[in-house]
C-alpha cells in the first residue's frame, strides 16, 4: 500500500472570499479543503469531475442545476459530472470536497 499523500499545497485564492488547498490526491481522486469568509462566493461553473461536498462548518447556499439548498455543518451533497453549480457562504466556514478523477487544474 502506498504512503498517504500529505498536504500538497498552500492556501490558494479560489474566488471572491474563498481559498483552497489540496489535502491529498492521486490520478483517480482528489480531496480539497475550501474556506469561505461570510459572503464568499463559489461562482457558477461546471467540470467533468464528480464532486462530493461535506460542510465542516458554516452555512452555505448551494445551487446545483438550478436547485438551491441551504446546507450546514455535517451536511453533504453530490454534484454530478458537468452539472452547473455554485455556492455562497451565508456564514463563514469550510468545506471538504472530493473530486473523481483528480482536478489537475488545482495542482
Amino acid at each position: 500500500m502506498a504512503d498517504p499523500t500529505p498536504a500538497k499545497s498552500d492556501w490558494t485564492p479560489s474566488g471572491e472570499g474563498v481559498e483552497r488547498r489540496v489535502l491529498a490526491d492521486n490520478a483517480d481522486m482528489m480531496t480539497v479543503e475550501f474556506r469561505f469568509r461570510e459572503g464568499g462566493i463559489g461562482a457558477p461553473h461546471s467540470h467533468p469531475h464528480v464532486q462530493s461536498t461535506f460542510v465542516g462548518s458554516g452555512r452555505f447556499e448551494f445551487t446545483v442545476d438550478g436547485e438551491t439548498r441551504l446546507l450546514g455543518p455535517g451536511d453533504s451533497l453530490i454534484v454530478p459530472s458537468n452539472a452547473v453549480h455554485s455556492c455562497q457562504a451565508v456564514e463563514a466556514g469550510h468545506l471538504i470536497d472530493t473530486f473523481a478523477p483528480r482536478r489537475d487544474d488545482f495542482l
